[in-house]
């Protein structure tokens, strides 16, 4: 029960905007979203340049609807490059945290030099920049550890993993891979 017969939508974000909503029609392959199976689809777009992140989900509906999502890899036809995106969650109202919908980030930037700065934070800094105020503690999540990497307004750095979050507010989250 780990496919979908559910109608899945994808945006894809790069460093010069975004896709839209695109739902992904036609799979390679007879039967889309089956379980175990890698599904191949071809969706138009300008070229974004170096992509940081993606939202995919799907519309609740029909019969079977929840999705176990392993990954999305994206190839660039222009670059060649791979984007992977890892997910290892259901999309689902009734298995996990109950959502439907997922942001994923791009997993490799060692690929991509500068790509976080460039994509990612600089169209979302003016929004974001209060969180790296001087006395304000930065906490990074890791879901491998699924514990907390604290940096405090002192310099020192709690590196431990933490299960729980000791500040009570999350003044920056990053899942690290």
């Amino acid at each position: 029960n780990a496919g979908t017969e559910a109608d899945v939508y994808i945006s894809v974000y790069g460093e010069r905007g975004d896709t839209g909503s695109r739902r992904l029609l036609k799979s390679q392959k007879p039967k889309k979203f089956l379980k175990g199976q890698t599904d191949i689809f071809a969706v138009e777009a300008v070229h974004l340049g170096h992509l940081c992140k993606i939202v995919i989900g799907h519309d609740g509906l029909g019969s079977g609807n929840g999705w176990f999502l392993d990954k999305v890899v994206i190839k660039d036809p222009i670059t060649d490059l791979d984007y992977t995106f890892l997910c290892h969650r259901w999309l689902d109202r009734g298995q996990d945290d109950g959502n439907i919908v997922r942001e994923l980030t791009v997993t490799d930037a060692s690929t991509f030099p500068g790509i976080f700065s460039t994509c990612c934070l600089q169209n979302q800094w003016a929004a974001e920049k209060w969180k790296f105020q001087e006395g304000n503690t930065l906490q990074f999540y890791n879901r491998l550890t699924r514990g907390f990497i604290c940096l405090s307004p002192d310099g020192r750095v709690d590196a431990l993993g933490d299960k729980k979050n000791k500040y009570g507010k999350v003044f920056f989250m990053w899942n690290i891979q």
